[in-house]
């Protein structure tokens, strides 16, 4: 079975993917035995991908950075949860996309999201970031996100995966810049296209999509940017007809409104859901680099329930 059918297959039963299993687990472990690659080496690796800027949030989170590699697990964000099926999978080094603990800079965090709450949340979310902290800890589990990396990794990164699942291909990119895509898609109707779209995102889980603007407006190019860097407004001038964002970026009086009134055409996707590709992009490139260790990725896709009347 080719690879990228194995991953669209295993994408289906909500479980996890191998992602390096030419070598059986025995001989991969042997093999491990002697060439042993610590997470440091792992992380050298993650940050050589693109040019990062000095201060980044691409580093280890928690977890001893010479850590000898028994197990490598990726996923889009590392909730308890999924940190949970990392160590009874055996993994013991977890690369995540988003925060671990709550916040953009995780535990150097001051200022930013639940710091500048009343005091009696803030104590709530510190509460439970010992708790996890703890937990992490006593099973000796290594966490390091890669998040500006992916974002801005040419041809491979989150846009360029996304747009990939989406049926795009590079070679459709017809305006671009670091962190957005304009691709060319056949003529239609922007209720078509989002038909489209939504059903090839059910497959990880997102049933639907929300919609503004002119449903009937013929379409010949759709935009769309990097998780929370896809702002409608920050790419408008990239010109594309239809635009994707996603929910942690819009606001109802704002884009949304703004398309409503002027019929511009917008879709709005989970960010789990659109960043889902781009971290099994990031699972195959590391499995290739280190073809011995078992590499295992976590689905997650849409981060919340659909519940339907």
């Amino acid at each position: 079975m080719k690879r990228k059918d194995f991953i669209r297959i295993s994408a289906l039963t909500g479980g996890y993917i191998a992602a390096s299993q030419v070598l059986s687990g025995e001989q991969a472990a042997n093999i491990n035995n002697l060439n042993p690659v610590s997470a440091a080496e792992l992380q050298k690796f993650l940050v050589s991908l693109t040019q990062l800027k000095p201060r980044t949030v691409d580093r280890f989170i928690i977890g001893n950075p010479e850590t000898t590699i028994k197990k490598i697990g990726t996923c889009w964000m590392s909730d308890f949860k999924t940190c949970k099926k990392a160590v009874e999978s055996g993994v013991n080094v977890l690369i995540t996309h988003e925060p671990t603990f709550y916040t953009h800079w995780d535990l150097d965090e001051r200022e930013g999201d639940y710091f500048s709450s009343p005091e009696y949340t803030k104590q709530l979310y510190l509460q439970q970031v010992e708790k996890k902290k703890k937990w992490i800890n006593e099973n000796g589990l290594v966490i390091i996100r890669n998040h500006d990396t992916l974002d801005a990794l040419k041809d491979k990164g989150i846009p360029f995966a996304l747009g990939n699942f989406l049926g795009f291909s590079n070679s459709d990119i017809i305006r671009s810049r670091t962190y957005y895509n304009v691709y060319k898609i056949n003529s239609q109707t922007a209720a078509v296209f989002a038909k489209n779209v939504a059903g090839r995102l059910s497959e990880i889980g997102q049933p639907g999509v929300a919609f503004y603007g002119d449903p009937e407006r013929v379409v010949q190019s759709v935009g769309l940017g990097t998780g929370c860097i896809c702002d409608p407004m920050e790419f408008a001038d990239l010109k594309p007809d239809i635009a994707i964002a996603i929910d942690d970026v819009v606001r109802t009086w704002t884009q949304t409104a703004y398309a409503a009134d002027t019929g511009n055409p917008l879709i709005i996707i989970n960010h789990g859901t659109s960043e889902e590709m781009g971290m099994r992009m990031l699972n195959k490139i590391i499995g290739e680099k280190f073809p011995a260790i078992e590499t295992i990725h976590f689905n997650q896709g849409c981060t919340y329930k659909w519940i339907t009347g």
